[in-house]
Parts: C-alpha cells; sequence; structure tokens
C-alpha cells in the first residue's frame, strides 16, 4: 500500500501552543522546493513577476509554491532544473526574451 505524505506527520504541533499546527512530509516537502524555487529567483535577482514573465509560469503558481501551498508538477520541477543550469537558453526557448 502506497504511503500516504499527507498524513504522515513530520513534525509534531506543540501541545503547548494552541496556534501550532502538525506539519506532514508532503508540506516539509514543499515548503522545502518554495526555498529552493525562491533562492533560484533570487540568484537570478528577480522578482516574482519578473521570474514568471521570463519564464512562461503563471505568477500566481509561483507565489503558491514558493509558500510551500502546492508542489510544482513533475513537469515544473524539470523546467525549473532548465532554468537553473541555464537560464537564459530556457527564457529564449520559451520565447519570452530575445
Amino acid at each position: 500500500m502506497p504511503v500516504n505524505k499527507e498524513t504522515m506527520i513530520a513534525i509534531e504541533a506543540d501541545p503547548n501552543d494552541p496556534e501550532d499546527r502538525a506539519v506532514s512530509v508532503a508540506g516539509v516537502e514543499r515548503g522545502l522546493m518554495g526555498r529552493r524555487i525562491r533562492r533560484l529567483r533570487n540568484r537570478l535577482g528577480m522578482t516574482q513577476e519578473a521570474f514568471a514573465r521570463a519564464y512562461g509560469i503563471p505568477l500566481a503558481n509561483i507565489r503558491q509554491y514558493e509558500i510551500g501551498r502546492t508542489m510544482p508538477p513533475p513537469a515544473v520541477r524539470a523546467y525549473l532544473k532548465v532554468i537553473d543550469a541555464e537560464p537564459e537558453a530556457a527564457a529564449r526557448a520559451v520565447g519570452m526574451v530575445a
């Protein structure tokens, strides 16, 4: 039976903090991916808006990925690796910059 990372708890909630919540394994993975995307964008010296425009990824998606609310689908994760390795070529390939 497959493991459900949404229900597996990676970080328990603090019982002494009524506002604290447990964090799932999937939640940690989304947060780490968001951090990688933000670091890539910052390394390129781009705002979320500029990054979205340059690489043809919807701004709303970039925002959701960076805050860890959603995980980019596998194709987008692969594309982000290409952007990381060859940012100018990736932007040219999607025709967003000259």
